[in-house]
């Protein structure tokens, strides 16, 4: 009856869609737009301007971040533990050095820590994008689905 087991445990299972509105409340950073791509090993972060530097023995690194597809104009910085330096192959066959952080990851009500890469993203529709290892035994991914948790609230002009 193992098959029986696995349609109960996929059917308790998370599911998301190919992208969703995640929040990464570590680093104090709401609603940011997310790929959810399981051909990407890794997740990556939109950074840019990162620094690294000592804090007590512990390496860490700031960076800034435009948090808000197509709005340069907001920059908000962030500080982070360093956990690796890893090379990366992008979607282009690139390699690239990139620092590794470790933040909790909200995606509706459900949280988990994930290991994600930092790398400049101006250039790309989706300011985070969520690799199939923050996904393995967490979520379960509907390709023909979009924010399956919800949509981002629209915010009133004065709270902007």
């Amino acid at each position: 009856m193992a098959s029986e087991k696995s349609k109960l445990d996929t059917q308790k299972q998370l599911i998301v869609g190919w992208r969703e509105w995640v929040t990464l409340p570590d680093l104090e950073l709401s609603h940011i737009k997310a790929k959810v791509d399981t051909g990407a090993r890794t997740s990556c972060l939109h950074a840019f301007e990162i620094k690294d530097f000592m804090d007590g023995g512990q390496q860490r690194v700031e960076f800034k971040i435009h948090p808000n597809q197509r709005n340069n104009d907001f920059v908000q910085t962030c500080v982070a533990d360093v956990i690796d330096q890893r090379v990366v192959t992008d979607s282009g066959g690139h390699k690239e050095s990139r620092w590794v952080i470790e933040t909790m990851l909200s995606i509706g009500k459900h949280q988990w820590p994930v290991e994600v890469t930092l790398s400049p993203r101006d250039n790309m529709m989706f300011r985070m994008l969520i690799g199939r290892t923050a996904l393995k035994n967490n979520a379960m991914v509907d390709s023909a689905r979009s924010y399956v948790i919800g949509k981002k609230i629209k915010k009133k002009k004065t709270e902007q």
